[in-house]
């Protein structure tokens, strides 16, 4: 092939089908994908199925602890798995300025696939176009999820069953990726090299799912950081939400960044992290469930739902104070998924 890509490569013809057959159904071979219809007929066991796309323009496309490849995987899996369904099926569309290297893209596919076979998922159908140079960013990846949802777990991503007393759970340390992002962009080096949390949860979800059926709510805390995520599950709801800064893991050196930058790690993007509200009595099992899996090994329980202060999400500060938790105003960090 070609060192980099051409705008021939996006033309439908000769040039797109050996990319085609040479790249992406070299690394993606399935069943599924190996007709290479315009279409992917699939099988599907439940008759509730979660469905969800997710876009990828992060800069820059390789960082510490993963690629745009494995952040486009992981980030949609993860959307699957936390609405309670199993990931089952996925699309690709790569968008792909003029110029790219085809050597990088390899990478790029390659942990692709590596990362859906980790997951146990398929990678069933896919597009490719190619624009000129200059209109692009490199390479842009879309992805979009299928997974199966079982009746009893279909209100999960709502967090309608959600009561005072129960525990909130996070699987680990915040603010890796957004850092790692941020360090890798701006060129900053750290005798500790800050790697991104970038991971597919699927496996580790569904070990606390095996062990309780209690489990209200789950949200991975992607843009906008576990702050987000808990300001949105408070927000004009008849209950109130306090975490505990003491419980809540951020590594030296991501704080370190955090500081020196102004940045605050409660509202810094997460791609390996999920945030969990179970009941009050399956907490400890679940927790401890969790905490067998390679992605949970630094779970904590980070505070509970409150009947007090309604709508509202506290934070119990490690000097004794409390803050309230407001939602992220504007854009603190650009193009980190």
């Amino acid at each position: 092939m070609d060192k980099n890509i051409l705008l021939g490569h996006g033309s439908g013809g000769v040039m797109t089908h050996d990319l085609i057959s040479d790249l992406f159904v070299k690394y993606f071979h399935n069943e599924l994908l190996e007709t290479q219809t315009d279409s992917a007929v699939l099988q599907i066991a439940s008759n509730i199925i979660s469905f969800t796309t997710d876009s990828f323009v992060v800069d820059p496309i390789f960082f510490p602890g993963g690629n745009i490849g494995k952040l486009a995987i992981a980030g949609t899996v993860n959307d699957l798995a936390v609405s309670g369904a199993k990931p089952k099926y996925l699309s690709c569309g790569f968008i792909i300025e003029e110029g790219f290297s085809i050597g990088e893209l390899e990478k790029i596919v390659k942990t692709m696939a590596e990362e859906a076979k980790k997951a146990g998922v398929k990678i069933v159908t896919g597009d490719t176009k190619v624009v000129n140079r200059g209109k692009c960013d490199k390479v842009y990846i879309n992805t979009t999820g299928v997974g199966e949802l079982s009746e009893n777990r279909k209100d999960i991503g709502t967090g309608v069953n959600i009561e005072a007393g129960d525990k909130i759970i996070i699987n680990g340390s915040i603010a890796d990726h957004g850092m790692s992002i941020m360090a890798s962009r701006e060129g900053l080096n750290f005798s500790a090299e800050i790697e991104s949390d970038c991971a597919c949860l699927n496996h580790m979800i569904q070990k606390a799912l095996d062990v309780s059926d209690k489990i209200k709510f789950m949200r991975d805390a992607t843009r906008g950081g576990l702050a987000t995520v808990l300001c949105e599950l408070a927000t004009d709801r008849n209950y109130g939400i306090e975490i505990n800064e003491e419980d809540i893991v951020v590594k030296e050196n991501v704080r370190g960044i955090c500081e020196l930058l102004g940045f605050d790690p409660l509202y810094v993007a997460n791609e390996g992290k999920v945030v969990i509200v179970v009941a009050s009595e399956d907490a400890e099992e679940v927790l401890e469930a969790i905490r067998s899996d390679e992605y949970g090994k630094d779970a904590a329980i980070i505070g509970e739902v409150t009947d007090i202060h309604h709508g509202r999400a506290w934070l119990n500060t490690g000097i004794g104070g409390r803050r309230i938790i407001d939602m992220l105003a504007g854009e603190q960090l650009p193009r980190i998924c």
